[in-house]
Order: structure tokens, then sequence, then C-alpha cells
């Protein structure tokens, strides 16, 4: 089966799709796909940009990649705003299905609307929806030969739009769990990392949307004693900006913000904690309904205790046995949580073990196998 995905994304990327991406194209080809990633040709905004792709995610040279031209006026996006991206989008658009006019393909496969709708005239494609944005989204699932979703939060919105759900595939996300795999102790990659030795370390990995309900984690800083310290990995340069100045607004002590870290630190960070956050916000449907976050699958293959915001879509993977699940969008619970954790190593130990069981079926290659068979049956 040749496939040809299309991510209209910069590779590398600070964004959690990018490494989803390669890793699911990476285990199509493993399941035996012949595959092509088509991405545009875009200009380095930063060092992260200058990075060879196959190395920065580990990932193994089973494919091609092939980099399309584009209008990329994103650099300018201070002075022309949100229409700098719509050109660099359409101009893509444009551009991949010139490209594709001369390309022969079993299935195209994409999760970007804009590439995806000129398309959808001339030739049969696959979806895969992360959220669903606008009607643009529930059209072009309707025109799709088959639709690739990660949760059923997702698929029920759809169904109740008149989306056939015989055309509907409920595929998570996974985890790579050798690349997890770490052979230091805690107090050993503390130290390689530059953390505190002493400290009850509370981590949180991942980006700081409004969505993702982080500002609970930081506010449940005031319920915590002194001997913990929050720690934060990641968060793009303008939400970073904006937490850390919520965190100095509200008087917020022991939070150490450390921004976006090259993702081969990301097991070692895993490794040090003492506990791991899951936060979300019941304040918005992509959070209760619409994400199946890779860093849960991350925290559960680490073996160090989950507590997470009690939502719709962390329940399809969490649960009370590996997991402790606190309200959402309440400091004083999750602080809660955290201290039941921190006081109980027996049953930090017993949901911790849980979870690393539990997350041994949420491969990348279990997940694609997953697809090419729904693509593959009638």
């Amino acid at each position: 089966m040749r496939i040809i995905y299309i991510a209209n994304i910069r590779i590398p990327t600070e964004m959690a799709h990018g490494l989803q991406v390669m890793k699911m194209c990476e285990a199509f080809v493993k399941n035996g796909a012949d595959l092509e990633l088509i991405v545009p040709r875009r200009f380095s905004i930063s060092s992260l940009g200058k990075k060879e792709p196959f190395e920065y995610y580990r990932v193994e040279r089973l494919f091609k990649v092939k980099k399309i031209f584009c209008f990329d006026l994103t650099p300018l996006n201070r002075f022309l705003g949100p229409v700098s991206s719509l050109i660099q989008a359409l101009s893509f658009s444009f551009f991949v299905f010139i490209y594709l006019c001369f390309k022969r393909a079993d299935i195209i496969y994409g999760r970007d609307r804009f590439d995806l709708f000129l398309i959808s005239f001339f030739r049969p494609f696959v979806f895969e929806i992360h959220k669903i944005h606008k009607n643009l989204d529930i059209n072009l699932a309707k025109r799709a030969k088959k639709n690739i979703v990660i949760t059923n939060g997702i698929k029920d919105e759809l169904a109740r739009r008149e989306v056939e759900k015989e055309r509907i595939l409920i595929a998570s996300d996974g985890v790579d769990i050798d690349f997890f795999k770490v052979k230091e102790t805690k107090e050993e990659c503390r130290k390689i990392l530059d953390l505190p030795i002493a400290k009850k370390i509370i981590l949180y990995t991942g980006h700081l949307y409004k969505w993702k309900g982080v500002e609970t984690l930081a506010l449940s800083s005031k319920f915590l004693k002194s001997d913990t310290i929050i720690v934060i990995v990641g968060g793009i340069k303008w939400y970073l900006s904006n937490f850390k100045k919520f965190v100095e607004k509200n008087n917020l002590k022991n939070i150490l913000i450390l921004g976006h870290q090259d993702y081969s630190k990301i097991p070692y960070f895993l490794k040090a904690a003492d506990c791991l956050i899951l936060t979300g916000t019941e304040k918005s449907d992509v959070s209760k309904y619409q994400t199946s976050p890779m860093k849960m699958f991350e925290y559960m293959i680490s073996a160090r205790p989950i507590i997470a915001s009690d939502l719709p879509s962390f329940r399809e993977i969490l649960n009370e046995n590996n997991s402790i699940l606190v309200k959402p969008d309440n400091p004083e619970a999750l602080g809660e949580g955290i201290k039941k954790i921190l006081n109980n190593p027996d049953l930090a130990k017993k949901i911790s073990e849980q979870a690393y069981r539990d997350v041994q079926k949420y491969t990348w290659n279990n997940r694609a196998k997953k697809i090419l068979d729904f693509l593959c049956a009638e």
C-alpha cells in the first residue's frame, strides 16, 4: 500500500504534532506501507528548525520527507497577523495539489483541513481528526473515504453530525516504549538535568494553552509544603511568557519554569519526578472530549504516579486503578491529590505499576496496524 501523508507543519517543531506525525510515518512503514511525507518548505524561526528531523525524533529513515514550496509569510506574522498563516496554508495546499497530479498513491492521508479541502474535489482521502474546530471539519469528514479520530468524544460528535459510524475509527495516540527506557536512577536523572535532589518534584510536560488547564497546577502550589517544587517543561514563546506573568501576578512560589526542552531529555525528566500532572479544564470541549495527549502515554510508560483532571477524554485511558483523578479547575483538589501520592508510597507504586501495564498496548506500531487494517477493510 502506497501512502502519501500530507502535514502542513514545520519539521522539527516544538509542537507535539511533529512527533506524532513522524512516529506514525515510521510505524506505517514498519507495518508494510510504502510512505512519503509531504511538508512545507518554511523559514527556520528557531534553532530547532535547523535540526535533522529523523535524528531529533529518533525515527528510522524508512520514508522520504518531501518539502514543497509555499509562500511562507509567517515571519511577518507580527505585522500581518493571521493573514500570514492563511497565505502559507493556502499556498501549500495549492502546490501540494499540483504535486499530487503527478504522483500515484493508494491513500492520501492527512490531518490539516486546508490541504485536504482542495484534494477532496479530485482524490479520495483519509482524514485524521484531532480536534473539531469548524463546520469545514465536519464537511471534510463527510467527504473522506474514512476518518481516524483520537477519542470517543470526537466520534460521537461526528456521528451526531451525520457522519457514518462505519467510516470512523477510534485510534488513541501512543508512545515509543523503547525510547522511554532509562537506566539511570531518579537521583542520577536529577543530576543530569540539574534539578534539586532534596525536593519532591511535581512535573508537568507539554504546552501551556488555556485549555490545558496548567494554571490550576500553578495555583495548587499554595496547598503544598515548601519541600515540594512544581517543574514545568514545555511551552512556546507567547504562552510561556503569559504563564510566567500569571505565576508572578499570583505571587506563586516553588515553581520552576524551564520552557521547551530537547525531546531526548523528556524520559529523564519523567524519571526524575516524584509524580506527574495531567491537567485539563471543563471550560473547553477540546479538553473534555477531544484530546488524547501523548504525554499521558509517556507518563504511563515512565512508571511514575499520575494525578490527572477527571475528564471524559482522560478517562478513556485512565481510571482509579492507574492514576489519581481529581476535580478539574480546582487547585485545592489537585493539591490534595498530589499530597495523597507523596504521603503514600505504596499507593504511588501500585498505580504506577498498573499504568505501566495498561500502556503496553498503546504503541505507535499497534496504532498503525489498527489503522491500516481499517483502511484495507471493505
